[in-house]
């Protein structure tokens, strides 16, 4: 049988497998969609025996194995395998140029299951929606579905993930951002579940607030696609740092982790203790700009690679990988003294 009759029915295959996970979980989908009014849901992550938490980091990288997303995969495996990783956290725009088209969409096990098949990989996956991500199907993409596909994937819009010495407040940023709904450049944004979109944000804000303020973890991590800080492409988010950002400040917290600039950075606050953490290396890079921050800046690579956190109660260790797995830049906080080594 030659290859492309193969090909045709291993995506019929995928289509089927879809189908049948989507009847039985179309019940439990329904029941799960969240106004925007609500609580923001609380999931749970235990740690390991000796009271340590480990995590690979990486944005921006759904594109099918092209621009040394391959390649970055096989670095994340060999790390995770080194730190033992928990788990991994993705920053956003998992699927591009335009998200995904349904939950039959074969881009979910091309740019996903079928590149991160290191076993160290084989963990759960915290994702945020980035903007590329708007532009496809929203709601396939938080689909229960997709777990059925492959049990690792969790993507919702917002929410909290307790890993006992730590906090990770996971913060849907595209909505707040003024550009995507005035200015579309011809693309589609998938809206729906988020208008009327001040009612959403607001209501947000007021959700990450309590939750924040409800905190009992050792330190406090902000999770979103768009940056705050950065010295890249994009730059500095300004609708974050006028709504966002204050929330942060009030309550302490130690980590914003980001994508959307395809680079790596490490960006402390000069009046905060916030280290804004910019993992979006995960395929295309390479953008050739550099814009000064009026923050400190400890490290910029215009390039691909990733992140890992080690957090302990009393030290969160920062590493930066490129896509060979070598070291680029590495990091210690300790919270009795809350200053850098």
């Amino acid at each position: 049988m030659c290859s492309s009759s193969l090909s045709a029915m291993a995506r019929h295959g995928f289509s089927c497998r879809i189908m049948a996970v989507a009847l039985v979980l179309s019940l439990v989908y329904s029941s799960l969609i969240v106004s925007s009014t609500a609580e923001l849901q609380k999931l749970e992550h235990s740690i390991k025996a000796d009271g340590s938490l480990s995590l690979l980091v990486v944005g921006d990288w759904g594109r099918k194995g092209a621009y040394n997303q391959t390649h970055v995969a096989a670095q994340m495996g060999k790390i995770g395998k080194e730190l033992n990783i928990d788990f991994v956290v993705s920053t956003g725009d998992n699927f591009y140029e335009n998200g995904l088209t349904g939950i039959t969409d074969e881009a979910f096990e091309d740019s996903f299951t079928n590149i991160y098949t290191a076993e160290c990989l084989q963990k759960q996956w915290y994702s945020v929606l980035g903007n590329h991500d708007y532009r496809g199907d929203v709601l396939a993409q938080l689909s229960p579905v997709l777990q059925g596909v492959d049990s690792r994937w969790l993507c919702l819009r917002s929410f909290v993930l307790n890993a006992e010495i730590v906090d990770f407040f996971f913060v849907d940023t595209t909505p707040f951002v003024d550009h995507y709904w005035i200015n579309t450049e011809g693309h589609h944004y998938d809206w729906r579940d988020v208008t009327p979109r001040q009612t959403y944000i607001s209501s947000l804000l007021k959700d990450l607030d309590s939750a924040l303020e409800a905190s009992r973890a050792t330190w406090k991590a902000v999770v979103g696609h768009h940056t705050i800080r950065s010295v890249s492409i994009h730059g500095d988010t300004k609708e974050l740092q006028t709504s966002l950002l204050p929330v942060l400040k009030a309550h302490g917290v130690d980590l914003y982790v980001n994508g959307h600039d395809h680079c790596l950075e490490h960006i402390s606050s000069n009046d905060s203790p916030i280290q804004y953490l910019t993992s979006g290396g995960g395929s295309k890079s390479w953008r050739g700009v550099f814009n000064p921050s009026s923050d400190k800046l400890r490290f910029f690579y215009d390039g691909q690679g990733f992140m890992s956190l080690q957090l302990t109660k009393t030290a969160a260790d920062v590493v930066f990988y490129d896509a060979f797995g070598s070291v680029l830049h590495r990091w210690r906080v300790t919270k009795e003294l809350h200053s850098s080594i």
